[in-house]
């Protein structure tokens, strides 16, 4: 048996996702079809998983993960709060509609900030 070396390279794995959003299994089917350089596969964890691709290809990790729009986030979860506090002592229904509805965009506005990286 002649082993032969493939080269491999990232881009032709034809990768759909990006390796943090895959599942454990996709990342262990990838790693037995495509990458042989890597051994024990099925063993591995996802965060392993994922760390043995990264560390074969030499990608680096993003130290932090920190949403930049940190402080941002925290000041709209503070409007948050109390604007639920200012719903509970009104007594005008169409009013406690209107703060329900403000406070409903403000949280998807804070999801949406914190998905933007």
């Amino acid at each position: 048996m002649s082993q032969e070396a493939i080269e491999i390279t990232f881009e032709s794995l034809g990768l759909t996702k990006t390796l943090d959003k895959m599942t454990a299994k996709e990342l262990r089917q990838l790693i037995v079809a495509k990458i042989p350089a890597i051994v024990g596969a099925s063993g591995m964890q996802k965060e392993e998983l994922v760390k043995a691709v990264k560390d074969v290809f030499g990608i680096k990790d993003d130290a932090g993960g920190v949403s930049p729009y940190k402080d941002q986030i925290f000041t709209l979860k503070k409007t948050i709060r109390d604007m639920r506090v200012a719903k509970g002592t009104v007594a005008a229904r169409q009013e406690r509609t209107q703060i329900r509805r403000k406070i409903n965009k403000l949280k998807k506005r804070t999801r949406r900030l914190a998905r933007a990286l």
